[in-house]
């Protein structure tokens, strides 16, 4: 065997090696975003919209003030009542999303049930951070 086929292979190897390895290290992270989104979420089932804030990561810190969080998040939650069921519907990765500069992402949904609302769809947006943990950074409920 020839060095150049030797190279070739080799490059090949470490080629197929690192994309086999990449969706493993992926959804390790997606596991991760989702129990920080989990942990989030819990605090706002709970009504701790400030402890929310301060959990949050530091894109969603900078996008608003601590107060205007909890105003928005007690008027958006009180009315739907007590949380009934949450459902995992997707888990997506990004590296880009519009909006907001690019990094690591997941994309959460969860198919939602509460009180005073059948159906509803939330979705909740942690991204890695500097620091390597994983916080929210968007949440929106449909």
């Amino acid at each position: 065997m020839t060095n150049v086929a030797r190279a070739w292979i080799v490059s090949v190897a470490a080629v197929l090696l690192l994309a086999t390895r990449a969706p493993a290290d992926e959804s390790a992270e997606v596991a991760k975003a989702q129990e920080a989104a989990k942990s989030w979420l819990a605090l706002i089932d709970a009504a701790k919209y400030g402890e929310s804030w301060d959990g949050a990561a530091a894109l969603f810190k900078g996008a608003l003030p601590r107060a205007q969080w909890e105003s928005a998040a007690k008027a958006a939650r009180e009315p739907l009542g007590k949380l009934g069921e949450r459902k995992l519907k997707s888990a997506t990765f990004a590296h880009s999303l519009p909006g907001v500069p690019d990094g690591e992402y997941v994309v959460i949904q969860f198919d939602t049930r509460f009180a005073n609302k059948a159906a509803a769809i939330e979705t909740i947006t942690p991204m890695h951070e500097k620091d390597g943990s994983w916080k929210v950074s968007g949440y929106y409920i449909r």
